[in-house]
Protein backbone atom coordinates (compact mmCIF):
# COMPACT_ATOMS: atom_id res chain seq x y z
CA UNK A 1 0.00 0.00 0.00
CA UNK A 2 1.58 3.30 -0.70
CA UNK A 3 2.44 5.67 2.32
CA UNK A 4 2.05 8.57 0.34
CA UNK A 5 -0.10 11.33 1.19
CA UNK A 6 -3.77 11.45 -0.21
CA UNK A 7 -4.29 14.60 -2.91
CA UNK A 8 -6.26 17.26 -2.34
CA UNK A 9 -8.39 19.18 -4.52
CA UNK A 10 -6.03 22.25 -4.56
CA UNK A 11 -3.16 19.36 -5.29
CA UNK A 12 -4.82 17.90 -8.11
CA UNK A 13 -5.11 21.48 -9.83
CA UNK A 14 -1.77 22.59 -9.03
CA UNK A 15 -0.61 19.15 -10.82
CA UNK A 16 -2.41 20.09 -14.12
CA UNK A 17 -1.18 23.49 -13.86
CA UNK A 18 1.83 22.25 -14.26
CA UNK A 19 1.36 19.82 -17.25
CA UNK A 20 1.59 16.61 -15.91
CA UNK A 21 -1.71 15.46 -16.18
CA UNK A 22 -0.65 15.27 -20.50
CA UNK A 23 2.15 12.33 -21.05
CA UNK A 24 5.64 14.29 -19.47
CA UNK A 25 8.01 15.83 -22.57
CA UNK A 26 10.85 14.07 -20.49
CA UNK A 27 8.80 10.98 -19.65
CA UNK A 28 10.19 10.92 -15.91
CA UNK A 29 6.67 11.18 -13.89
CA UNK A 30 5.46 7.86 -15.32
CA UNK A 31 8.30 5.84 -15.05
CA UNK A 32 9.06 7.03 -11.05
CA UNK A 33 5.33 4.93 -10.64
CA UNK A 34 4.97 2.26 -9.08
CA UNK A 35 3.86 1.14 -5.42
CA UNK A 36 6.16 2.05 -2.30
CA UNK A 37 8.20 -0.55 -1.16
CA UNK A 38 10.85 -0.57 1.76
CA UNK A 39 14.68 0.44 0.67
CA UNK A 40 17.53 0.12 2.52
CA UNK A 41 19.19 3.03 4.10
CA UNK A 42 21.65 4.52 2.19
CA UNK A 43 24.89 4.89 3.10
CA UNK A 44 26.65 5.97 -0.23
CA UNK A 45 26.23 7.88 -3.33
CA UNK A 46 27.60 7.57 -6.90
CA UNK A 47 28.23 9.94 -9.86
CA UNK A 48 29.52 8.38 -12.76
CA UNK A 49 31.34 10.83 -15.86
CA UNK A 50 30.11 8.90 -18.76
CA UNK A 51 32.81 9.85 -21.19
CA UNK A 52 30.48 9.20 -24.20
CA UNK A 53 32.78 7.90 -27.41
CA UNK A 54 35.40 6.28 -25.57
CA UNK A 55 38.36 8.49 -24.05
CA UNK A 56 41.81 7.99 -25.17
CA UNK A 57 44.07 6.57 -22.53
CA UNK A 58 47.41 6.97 -23.79
CA UNK A 59 46.24 10.74 -24.03
CA UNK A 60 44.82 11.20 -20.35
CA UNK A 61 45.81 8.59 -17.88
CA UNK A 62 48.15 5.89 -19.01
CA UNK A 63 50.52 8.22 -21.70
CA UNK A 64 53.19 6.36 -23.65
CA UNK A 65 55.96 9.14 -23.31
CA UNK A 66 59.30 8.49 -25.66
CA UNK A 67 56.97 5.71 -27.78
CA UNK A 68 55.74 6.50 -31.38
CA UNK A 69 52.14 6.03 -30.15
CA UNK A 70 52.97 8.00 -27.41
CA UNK A 71 51.66 11.38 -29.12
CA UNK A 72 52.81 15.31 -28.61
CA UNK A 73 51.26 15.17 -25.19
CA UNK A 74 53.86 15.30 -22.13
CA UNK A 75 53.06 13.69 -18.94
CA UNK A 76 52.59 16.21 -15.54
CA UNK A 77 53.41 14.89 -12.15
CA UNK A 78 50.43 14.56 -9.50
CA UNK A 79 50.01 15.02 -5.58
CA UNK A 80 51.37 11.55 -5.48
CA UNK A 81 54.86 10.92 -6.03
CA UNK A 82 55.61 8.68 -8.65
CA UNK A 83 51.75 8.80 -10.54
CA UNK A 84 51.72 10.90 -13.43
CA UNK A 85 49.30 11.75 -16.34
CA UNK A 86 48.48 14.14 -19.30
CA UNK A 87 49.38 17.54 -19.36
CA UNK A 88 45.78 18.58 -19.86
CA UNK A 89 44.47 17.30 -16.92
CA UNK A 90 46.52 19.53 -14.19
CA UNK A 91 44.17 20.41 -11.51
CA UNK A 92 42.94 16.50 -11.91
CA UNK A 93 46.61 15.65 -11.25
CA UNK A 94 45.71 17.46 -7.81
CA UNK A 95 43.13 15.00 -6.40
CA UNK A 96 45.08 11.55 -7.66
CA UNK A 97 45.38 10.46 -4.11
CA UNK A 98 41.64 10.35 -3.84
CA UNK A 99 41.77 8.46 -6.67
CA UNK A 100 42.61 4.29 -8.03
CA UNK A 101 43.32 4.48 -11.60
CA UNK A 102 42.96 1.59 -13.64
CA UNK A 103 45.19 0.81 -16.57
CA UNK A 104 44.52 -2.73 -17.51
CA UNK A 105 40.62 -2.63 -18.81
CA UNK A 106 39.97 -4.96 -21.48
CA UNK A 107 36.99 -6.31 -23.15
CA UNK A 108 36.44 -7.43 -26.98
CA UNK A 109 33.86 -4.87 -27.65
CA UNK A 110 34.80 -1.92 -30.37
CA UNK A 111 31.23 -1.19 -31.68
CA UNK A 112 29.65 1.83 -29.52
CA UNK A 113 26.12 0.48 -28.32
CA UNK A 114 27.22 -3.16 -27.66
CA UNK A 115 30.23 -1.51 -25.99
CA UNK A 116 27.83 0.97 -23.64
CA UNK A 117 25.55 -1.40 -23.44
CA UNK A 118 27.93 -4.22 -22.02
CA UNK A 119 29.81 -1.06 -19.72
CA UNK A 120 26.50 0.45 -18.34
CA UNK A 121 24.83 -3.05 -17.43
CA UNK A 122 27.52 -5.52 -16.74
CA UNK A 123 25.99 -7.22 -19.47
CA UNK A 124 26.27 -8.09 -23.31
CA UNK A 125 23.12 -8.19 -25.41
CA UNK A 126 21.29 -11.49 -25.29
CA UNK A 127 18.06 -12.76 -26.00
CA UNK A 128 14.64 -10.95 -24.32
CA UNK A 129 16.42 -10.15 -21.13
CA UNK A 130 16.34 -6.64 -20.23
CA UNK A 131 19.20 -5.51 -18.28
CA UNK A 132 18.81 -2.28 -16.46
CA UNK A 133 21.71 0.43 -16.60
CA UNK A 134 23.74 0.18 -13.11
CA UNK A 135 22.34 3.06 -12.25
CA UNK A 136 18.82 1.62 -12.03
CA UNK A 137 20.20 -1.71 -10.35
CA UNK A 138 21.98 0.56 -7.57
CA UNK A 139 19.72 3.10 -7.10
CA UNK A 140 16.87 0.09 -6.26
CA UNK A 141 19.41 -0.91 -3.49
CA UNK A 142 20.13 2.56 -2.07
CA UNK A 143 17.00 4.64 -2.92
CA UNK A 144 14.36 5.96 -0.82
CA UNK A 145 10.78 5.06 -2.59
CA UNK A 146 9.45 8.37 -0.28
CA UNK A 147 11.87 11.03 -1.45
CA UNK A 148 10.65 13.54 -3.28
CA UNK A 149 13.64 13.44 -5.86
CA UNK A 150 14.29 10.56 -8.28
CA UNK A 151 16.84 8.03 -7.37
CA UNK A 152 18.82 7.74 -10.73
CA UNK A 153 18.85 11.12 -12.63
CA UNK A 154 20.94 11.23 -15.88
CA UNK A 155 22.52 14.50 -17.15
CA UNK A 156 23.32 15.52 -20.63
CA UNK A 157 22.25 11.75 -21.80
CA UNK A 158 23.38 10.45 -25.26
CA UNK A 159 21.04 7.16 -25.69
CA UNK A 160 20.76 7.68 -29.58
CA UNK A 161 22.86 4.89 -30.50
CA UNK A 162 22.27 2.31 -27.42
CA UNK A 163 18.91 3.45 -26.17
CA UNK A 164 18.83 -0.53 -23.45
CA UNK A 165 21.88 0.81 -21.77
CA UNK A 166 20.07 4.03 -20.27
CA UNK A 167 17.02 1.96 -19.36
CA UNK A 168 15.97 0.56 -15.97
CA UNK A 169 15.40 -2.92 -18.07
CA UNK A 170 13.52 -5.44 -16.58
CA UNK A 171 13.58 -3.55 -13.39
CA UNK A 172 10.46 -1.61 -14.55
CA UNK A 173 9.15 2.07 -14.94
CA UNK A 174 10.16 2.99 -10.80
CA UNK A 175 13.78 2.70 -11.22
CA UNK A 176 13.87 4.60 -14.63
CA UNK A 177 16.24 7.49 -14.38
CA UNK A 178 14.92 11.47 -14.58
CA UNK A 179 16.78 12.73 -17.89
CA UNK A 180 17.86 16.39 -17.74
CA UNK A 181 19.00 17.71 -20.53
CA UNK A 182 18.87 14.75 -22.72
CA UNK A 183 19.06 15.56 -26.85
CA UNK A 184 19.02 11.83 -27.83
CA UNK A 185 22.70 12.58 -29.56
CA UNK A 186 24.59 14.05 -27.09
CA UNK A 187 25.60 16.47 -29.84
CA UNK A 188 25.74 20.00 -29.81
CA UNK A 189 24.22 20.68 -26.48
CA UNK A 190 26.40 23.61 -25.45
CA UNK A 191 25.21 27.07 -26.28
CA UNK A 192 22.03 26.06 -24.50
CA UNK A 193 23.03 24.49 -20.99
CA UNK A 194 21.17 26.75 -18.73
CA UNK A 195 17.78 25.64 -20.69
CA UNK A 196 18.67 22.10 -21.04
CA UNK A 197 19.66 21.65 -17.60
CA UNK A 198 15.77 22.98 -16.55
CA UNK A 199 13.56 20.30 -15.31
CA UNK A 200 10.06 21.13 -17.22
CA UNK A 201 6.70 21.68 -15.29
CA UNK A 202 8.10 21.96 -12.05
CA UNK A 203 6.36 25.59 -11.92
CA UNK A 204 2.92 25.90 -12.54
CA UNK A 205 1.99 28.28 -15.93
CA UNK A 206 -0.69 30.91 -15.24
CA UNK A 207 -2.43 30.50 -18.29
CA UNK A 208 -4.99 28.27 -17.52
CA UNK A 209 -7.83 29.42 -15.13
CA UNK A 210 -8.66 27.19 -11.96
CA UNK A 211 -12.42 26.40 -13.26
CA UNK A 212 -10.63 25.08 -16.84
CA UNK A 213 -8.05 23.07 -14.68
CA UNK A 214 -10.91 21.79 -12.10
CA UNK A 215 -13.56 20.36 -15.46
CA UNK A 216 -10.37 18.73 -16.84
CA UNK A 217 -8.92 17.16 -13.70
CA UNK A 218 -13.00 16.78 -13.21
CA UNK A 219 -12.94 14.62 -16.46
CA UNK A 220 -9.72 12.72 -15.65
CA UNK A 221 -10.58 11.25 -12.55
CA UNK A 222 -13.54 10.14 -13.94
CA UNK A 223 -11.26 8.28 -16.66
CA UNK A 224 -9.12 6.79 -14.29
CA UNK A 225 -11.74 5.42 -11.91
CA UNK A 226 -13.32 4.21 -14.79
CA UNK A 227 -10.23 2.62 -16.32
CA UNK A 228 -9.13 1.15 -12.82
CA UNK A 229 -12.45 -0.64 -12.13
CA UNK A 230 -12.25 -2.32 -15.23
CA UNK A 231 -8.50 -3.39 -15.32
CA UNK A 232 -7.18 -3.62 -11.77
CA UNK A 233 -3.54 -4.10 -11.33
CA UNK A 234 -0.17 -2.95 -10.82
CA UNK A 235 -0.09 -0.36 -13.83
CA UNK A 236 -2.70 2.17 -13.43
CA UNK A 237 -1.79 2.69 -9.59
CA UNK A 238 1.44 3.17 -11.18
CA UNK A 239 0.27 5.99 -13.07
CA UNK A 240 -2.10 7.66 -10.37
CA UNK A 241 0.90 7.71 -8.11
CA UNK A 242 3.26 9.36 -10.41
CA UNK A 243 1.52 12.27 -10.29
CA UNK A 244 1.00 12.02 -6.40
CA UNK A 245 4.86 11.81 -6.42
CA UNK A 246 5.15 15.12 -9.09
CA UNK A 247 2.64 17.38 -6.60
CA UNK A 248 4.81 16.01 -3.68
CA UNK A 249 7.74 16.94 -5.61
CA UNK A 250 5.87 20.35 -6.93
CA UNK A 251 5.08 21.38 -3.04
CA UNK A 252 8.57 20.84 -1.59
CA UNK A 253 12.14 22.63 -1.26
CA UNK A 254 13.39 19.14 -3.32
CA UNK A 255 12.70 20.63 -7.05
CA UNK A 256 15.07 23.65 -5.69
CA UNK A 257 18.10 21.19 -6.75
CA UNK A 258 17.72 21.82 -10.42
CA UNK A 259 18.08 25.61 -9.23
CA UNK A 260 22.05 26.36 -10.32
CA UNK A 261 21.19 30.20 -9.60
CA UNK A 262 21.39 29.77 -6.05
CA UNK A 263 25.08 28.68 -6.62
CA UNK A 264 27.72 31.39 -5.70
CA UNK A 265 29.38 32.83 -9.53
CA UNK A 266 32.52 31.76 -8.59
CA UNK A 267 31.88 28.24 -8.32
CA UNK A 268 29.57 28.16 -10.99
CA UNK A 269 32.69 29.37 -13.10
CA UNK A 270 34.98 27.29 -11.26
CA UNK A 271 33.31 24.09 -12.74
CA UNK A 272 32.77 26.04 -16.25
CA UNK A 273 30.18 27.17 -17.63
CA UNK A 274 29.48 24.73 -20.26
CA UNK A 275 26.88 21.72 -19.91
CA UNK A 276 29.29 19.17 -18.03
CA UNK A 277 30.40 21.34 -15.74
CA UNK A 278 27.37 22.78 -15.06
CA UNK A 279 25.82 19.26 -15.05
CA UNK A 280 28.65 17.85 -12.37
CA UNK A 281 27.29 20.92 -9.93
CA UNK A 282 23.60 19.75 -10.51
CA UNK A 283 25.13 16.63 -9.53
CA UNK A 284 26.19 17.36 -6.16
CA UNK A 285 23.63 19.34 -5.57
CA UNK A 286 21.52 16.30 -6.03
CA UNK A 287 23.89 14.59 -4.08
CA UNK A 288 23.43 16.59 -1.35
CA UNK A 289 19.90 16.27 -0.89
CA UNK A 290 19.74 12.12 -0.83
CA UNK A 291 20.05 11.27 -4.74
CA UNK A 292 22.48 7.64 -4.56
CA UNK A 293 22.97 7.90 -8.03
CA UNK A 294 23.65 10.61 -10.77
CA UNK A 295 25.63 10.32 -14.12
CA UNK A 296 26.93 13.73 -16.58
CA UNK A 297 28.37 12.81 -19.65
CA UNK A 298 30.38 14.53 -21.53
CA UNK A 299 30.48 14.32 -25.02
CA UNK A 300 30.22 17.14 -27.66
CA UNK A 301 31.96 20.37 -26.65
CA UNK A 302 33.28 23.16 -29.17
CA UNK A 303 36.56 21.96 -30.97
CA UNK A 304 35.17 18.38 -30.25
CA UNK A 305 32.17 17.94 -32.17
CA UNK A 306 32.10 14.27 -31.80
CA UNK A 307 32.65 13.76 -28.18
CA UNK A 308 35.32 10.91 -27.40
CA UNK A 309 34.93 9.38 -30.63
CA UNK A 310 38.14 11.16 -31.96
CA UNK A 311 38.75 9.16 -35.26
CA UNK A 312 40.93 12.63 -36.61
CA UNK A 313 42.42 15.17 -35.00
CA UNK A 314 42.41 13.16 -32.18
CA UNK A 315 45.28 15.83 -30.37
CA UNK A 316 43.35 18.72 -30.87
CA UNK A 317 39.92 16.90 -29.91
CA UNK A 318 41.26 15.61 -26.73
CA UNK A 319 42.93 18.81 -25.36
CA UNK A 320 39.01 20.72 -26.21
CA UNK A 321 37.87 17.88 -24.28
CA UNK A 322 39.63 18.00 -21.37
CA UNK A 323 39.31 21.65 -20.98
CA UNK A 324 36.21 21.26 -20.15
CA UNK A 325 36.46 17.89 -18.17
CA UNK A 326 39.19 19.30 -15.98
CA UNK A 327 38.21 21.81 -14.16
CA UNK A 328 34.71 20.51 -13.94
CA UNK A 329 36.18 17.25 -12.54
CA UNK A 330 38.71 18.61 -10.15
CA UNK A 331 35.99 21.25 -8.70
CA UNK A 332 33.51 18.37 -8.15
CA UNK A 333 35.58 16.65 -6.06
CA UNK A 334 36.86 19.77 -4.04
CA UNK A 335 33.24 20.95 -3.60
CA UNK A 336 32.50 17.20 -2.30
CA UNK A 337 35.45 17.40 0.04
CA UNK A 338 34.16 20.95 1.45
CA UNK A 339 30.78 19.96 1.97
CA UNK A 340 32.08 16.31 3.57
CA UNK A 341 30.45 14.37 1.02
CA UNK A 342 33.45 13.32 -0.90
CA UNK A 343 33.95 10.19 1.17
CA UNK A 344 30.46 9.31 1.18
CA UNK A 345 30.21 9.68 -2.75
CA UNK A 346 32.39 7.38 -5.34
CA UNK A 347 33.09 9.01 -8.63
CA UNK A 348 33.22 7.08 -11.48
CA UNK A 349 35.50 7.92 -14.89
CA UNK A 350 34.87 5.38 -17.79
CA UNK A 351 33.47 5.21 -21.09
CA UNK A 352 32.74 2.50 -23.30
CA UNK A 353 36.65 1.58 -24.20
CA UNK A 354 39.56 3.18 -25.09
CA UNK A 355 41.45 4.79 -28.51
CA UNK A 356 44.39 2.88 -30.52
CA UNK A 357 47.53 3.49 -29.36
CA UNK A 358 48.42 3.38 -33.33
CA UNK A 359 47.26 6.95 -34.61
CA UNK A 360 45.38 6.73 -37.87
CA UNK A 361 46.25 8.64 -40.88
CA UNK A 362 43.86 11.57 -40.16
CA UNK A 363 45.68 11.85 -36.52
CA UNK A 364 43.28 10.22 -34.93
CA UNK A 365 42.59 7.29 -32.79
CA UNK A 366 39.87 4.45 -33.23
CA UNK A 367 38.17 2.11 -31.22
CA UNK A 368 40.41 0.00 -28.93
CA UNK A 369 39.03 -2.46 -26.39
CA UNK A 370 42.04 -4.44 -25.67
CA UNK A 371 43.71 -2.40 -22.88
CA UNK A 372 42.59 1.28 -21.84
CA UNK A 373 41.74 3.10 -18.39
CA UNK A 374 39.14 4.22 -15.85
CA UNK A 375 38.69 5.85 -12.80
CA UNK A 376 37.77 5.32 -9.63
CA UNK A 377 37.58 8.23 -7.00
CA UNK A 378 36.32 8.81 -3.50
CA UNK A 379 33.78 6.83 -1.26
CA UNK A 380 35.12 3.75 -0.78
CA UNK A 381 38.18 3.98 -2.57
CA UNK A 382 42.08 3.53 -1.55
CA UNK A 383 43.46 6.04 -3.56
CA UNK A 384 46.68 7.11 -4.60
CA UNK A 385 47.28 4.15 -6.25
CA UNK A 386 47.62 2.95 -10.43
CA UNK A 387 46.11 -0.53 -10.34
CA UNK A 388 47.20 -2.90 -13.62
CA UNK A 389 49.84 -2.24 -16.49
CA UNK A 390 49.27 -2.28 -20.28
CA UNK A 391 52.76 -3.29 -22.49
CA UNK A 392 54.78 -0.19 -23.54
CA UNK A 393 53.16 0.66 -26.56
CA UNK A 394 50.06 0.51 -24.73
CA UNK A 395 48.71 -2.33 -26.99
CA UNK A 396 47.95 -4.81 -24.83
CA UNK A 397 47.24 -5.19 -20.87
CA UNK A 398 50.58 -6.43 -19.09
CA UNK A 399 49.72 -6.97 -15.62
CA UNK A 400 46.25 -7.23 -13.65
CA UNK A 401 43.92 -7.67 -16.02
CA UNK A 402 40.37 -5.99 -15.21
CA UNK A 403 37.21 -7.58 -17.11
CA UNK A 404 33.78 -5.18 -17.06
CA UNK A 405 32.14 -7.62 -14.74
CA UNK A 406 34.83 -7.43 -12.16
CA UNK A 407 34.83 -3.58 -12.60
CA UNK A 408 31.69 -2.99 -11.99
CA UNK A 409 31.35 -5.89 -9.08
CA UNK A 410 34.11 -3.38 -7.52
CA UNK A 411 32.03 -0.32 -8.25
CA UNK A 412 29.05 -2.06 -6.25
CA UNK A 413 31.19 -3.40 -3.54
CA UNK A 414 32.50 0.19 -2.90
CA UNK A 415 28.99 1.47 -2.58
CA UNK A 416 28.25 -1.27 0.05
CA UNK A 417 25.51 -3.22 -1.92
CA UNK A 418 26.05 -7.12 -2.81
CA UNK A 419 27.17 -7.69 -6.33
CA UNK A 420 25.65 -10.97 -5.76
CA UNK A 421 22.59 -9.89 -5.43
CA UNK A 422 19.65 -11.04 -7.70
CA UNK A 423 16.54 -9.49 -9.21
CA UNK A 424 14.28 -11.30 -10.62
CA UNK A 425 14.30 -10.34 -14.68
CA UNK A 426 11.85 -10.26 -17.14
CA UNK A 427 11.89 -13.82 -18.82
CA UNK A 428 11.50 -14.77 -15.17
CA UNK A 429 15.30 -15.73 -14.69
CA UNK A 430 16.81 -14.03 -11.33
CA UNK A 431 19.89 -12.02 -12.82
CA UNK A 432 22.77 -10.74 -9.85
CA UNK A 433 23.91 -7.15 -10.50
CA UNK A 434 27.03 -8.02 -11.31
CA UNK A 435 27.24 -10.73 -13.32
CA UNK A 436 27.84 -14.41 -12.29
CA UNK A 437 31.49 -15.01 -11.28
CA UNK A 438 32.64 -11.16 -11.04
CA UNK A 439 35.10 -10.41 -8.43
CA UNK A 440 35.45 -7.02 -6.48
CA UNK A 441 39.24 -5.87 -7.28
CA UNK A 442 39.70 -5.65 -3.54
CA UNK A 443 43.62 -3.82 -3.81
CA UNK A 444 41.46 -0.47 -4.58
CA UNK A 445 38.37 -0.76 -2.21
CA UNK A 446 38.92 1.04 0.97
Amino acid sequence: MSTLPRLSRRDWLKLSAAGVVAHSASGWLENLANAAAGSPIRKRACILLWMNGGAAQTDTFDLKPGHKHGGPYKEIATNVPGIKIGEHLPRVAKHVDRMAIVRSMTTKEQDHQRAAYYLRTGYLPQGGIQYPALGAALAKEMGDDSAALPNFVSIAPAPYLSPGAYSSGFLGPRHQPLFVGNTGFGFGQQRAYEQLLKVQDLVPPREVADRQVDSRLDLLRGLQGDFEARHPGVSPQSHREAYQRAVRLMKTDARKAFDLHEEKDALRDAYGRNLFGQGCLLARRLIERGVPFVEVTLSSVPGAPQGWDTHDRNFDQVKALCNVLDPAWSTLMKDLQDRALLNSTLIVWMGEFGRTPIVNGQRGRDHFPDAWTTVLAGGGIKGGQVYGKSTPDGMKVAEKAVSVPNFLATVTQALGVDPTKQNMSNVGRPIRIADAGSKPIKEVLA
